[in-house]
């Protein structure tokens, strides 16, 4: 797991530490020192805690203009025991979405398991980034890249009313894409969805 580090191709546009307006301003990374581990393995210091024993993220890209952040995962999400639903949105989201930050792309791609539990931080996250004035489209989470036994749990449990997950959002390719470009493409995707309902 040591060898797996967030995508950092982004850097040149966006980075979280030197964000005034991030969760992570200010940190400082020590590169050299393999310290955070999810179940006895050493992650890259280069992701980012967010209060959880087995899930980390890296906060790849923010546009507080367009309103959106692109969020890479790692490790094993699980409500069920260590409620990271919750850990991620007290500690992270709530303060984004303060910020202005109602469409939230999350990447899956290391997320090696899921574990559910109930659905109340699901519901309450999404009912919070709803347009209240009803000029424009809502706010949106789409969950892009998880592997198919997530995106079957997130199903089973119901959650995939909250996140746009599946389909034509396991988009392979984004690492080739400026964040701009995938925000658009999501962004297309989803309000098609939205269209549909």
């Amino acid at each position: 797991m040591h060898k797996i580090e967030p995508y950092h191709s982004w850097n040149q546009y966006y980075e979280s530490s030197e964000d005034e307006l991030s969760p992570y301003f200010g940190k400082e990374y020590n590169y050299d020192l393999y310290s955070e581990k999810i179940y006895g393995y050493y992650i890259d210091p280069a992701w980012d805690y967010i209060g959880s024993e087995t899930l980390y993220l890296k906060i790849l890209f923010t546009d507080y203009d367009k309103g959106f952040t692109i969020l890479e995962f790692i490790g094993e999400w699980n409500d069920a025991l260590h409620n990271d639903i919750m850990h991620l949105k007290r500690n992270i989201i709530e303060h984004m979405m303060l910020k202005g930050i109602n469409k939230f792309i999350l990447l899956g791609d290391n997320v090696l398991n899921f574990h559910a539990s109930d659905d109340c931080y699901y519901e309450e996250w999404n009912e919070e980034i709803e347009e209240p004035d009803g000029e424009e489209l809502p706010g949106w989470i789409a969950g892009v890249n998880f592997r198919d036994f997530v995106l079957e749990e997130w199903q089973k449990y119901g959650l995939d009313q909250y996140i746009a997950c599946g389909g034509n959002l396991q988009i392979t390719n984004w690492r080739t894409m400026h964040p701009n470009a995938l925000f658009e493409l999501v962004k297309s995707m989803v309000h098609r969805r939205i269209a549909l309902i």
